[in-house]
């Protein structure tokens, strides 16, 4: 049964996370998400004045109770932006509304009275929605952050006092905080995307704030890249793309190939489309934003290359890696091969196993496994 979230606005919710699963144990809402409510609660009237801005809402906890006022929630993830979407339909008479979800930074439009922020761990992504907010904001604008002891970061204050101005904090209540601070600050320019030089390649590749491993290319995809498999396939699906260099140089592998580059990331997406741009060498491709390929059409693929991500946010598991090779599976045409690469102790190959009937050892390595499973 899907708990009630209590907002503290007179009503509660049936909040459910994203995507949704049988027996999910985990919540759509943590103490931080309530005590931002139960802050905003304590002077509704204020509310119908002002103009808020919502960032990093992972399930619509904050979003969806505060439809009523009008919010503007930007999140970068599509699996975010699905499941506020959707908790707003499953709560039409308490809502009455639903908030404008925003995806690119661009498209904010302000100027924003209070922003709700619940603070990723990357920093270069917080440095870089804090440099772009300081610019869409109304004189003496107020930053209220919610945030989880557990994960609370000292680099994260120091870019809130550096960017937004001094801070203060509540008490911990039930192993949550939050983090004030007012707007004080003069507007600042971010400094992403970054161009970033890559081994191997003549140019840079287009690297945006909310991408891992942002400054160079990490040892997971570098032996990823020294096991790519050669052959002729149509179409090759780069599931998880991140900046798209896993798409991009299985592209020259088998150049009759058009590829498709998938992320939950919308600056992913951007920025493997960028890259593709650079180093594609005029081959035409596809790109989607989207959860696991999950709206991709059935049998479509020869060849699927996959880096599966082991967390959603702080919550760390193998959801997503199994949702990946599950949708994989639909994807691929019978013959075809999903690639994949994992920490070797995560298990990968026992679960490609049952859901593919068998696995074909690739290459290994003190850290990393990469295995191939084929459609029968």
């Amino acid at each position: 049964m899907t708990p009630l979230f209590e907002t503290g606005f007179g009503h509660a919710l049936k909040l459910a996370r994203y995507p949704e699963r049988k027996h999910e144990e985990l919540q759509a809402f943590d103490a931080a998400d309530s005590l931002l409510l139960e802050e905003l609660a304590s002077d509704r009237p204020a509310l119908a004045d002002k103009r808020i801005l919502v960032v990093g809402d992972a399930f619509g906890a904050l979003s969806v109770p505060l439809a009523t006022y009008g919010v503007t929630t930007y999140t970068d993830s599509f699996s975010s932006a699905r499941a506020i979407a959707r908790n707003a339909d499953r709560n039409p008479s308490e809502t009455k509304s639903t908030p404008r979800i925003v995806h690119r930074l661009a498209d904010l439009e302000g100027p924003y009275d209070l922003v709700l922020l619940r603070p990723p761990k990357n920093l270069a992504y917080l440095e870089d929605l804090l440099a772009t907010l300081s610019s869409k904001l109304a004189p003496g604008a107020r930053l209220v952050a919610g945030v989880m002891v557990k994960h609370q970061s000292d680099g994260a204050f120091e870019l809130l006092e550096r960017l937004v101005g001094p801070t203060r904090t509540s008490l911990a209540k039930k192993k949550a905080r939050l983090i004030f601070a007012d707007f004080v600050r003069a507007p600042s320019v971010s400094p992403f995307p970054r161009d970033v030089r890559l081994d191997g390649f003549d140019r840079p590749f287009h690297h945006p704030s909310n991408l891992f491993s942002r400054e160079r290319l990490d040892i997971g995809t570098r032996f990823f890249l020294e096991h790519l498999p050669a052959g002729d396939a149509r179409s090759i699906l780069d599931l998880g793309c991140a900046n798209g260099i896993v798409g991009i140089a299985a592209g020259r592998m088998h150049p009759a190939a058009r590829v498709t580059y998938t992320d939950d990331s919308w600056m992913a997406v951007e920025s493997a489309k960028e890259n593709h741009a650079r180093f594609g060498e005029g081959r035409e491709a596809d790109f989607a934003w989207t959860n696991a390929y999950e709206d991709g059409p059935d049998e479509a693929h020869d060849l699927v290359l996959c880096n599966p991500p082991f967390h959603q946010g702080t919550t760390v598991g193998d959801q997503i890696a199994g949702a990946m090779f599950h949708q994989a599976h639909r994807v691929l045409r019978p013959g075809g091969r999903l690639r994949v690469i994992g920490n070797a102790h995560l298990g990968y190959p026992a679960r490609l196993a049952r859901i593919f009937g068998g696995i074909e050892p690739v290459a290994r390595n003190a850290k990393f496994t990469v295995v191939d499973a084929i459609k029968r």
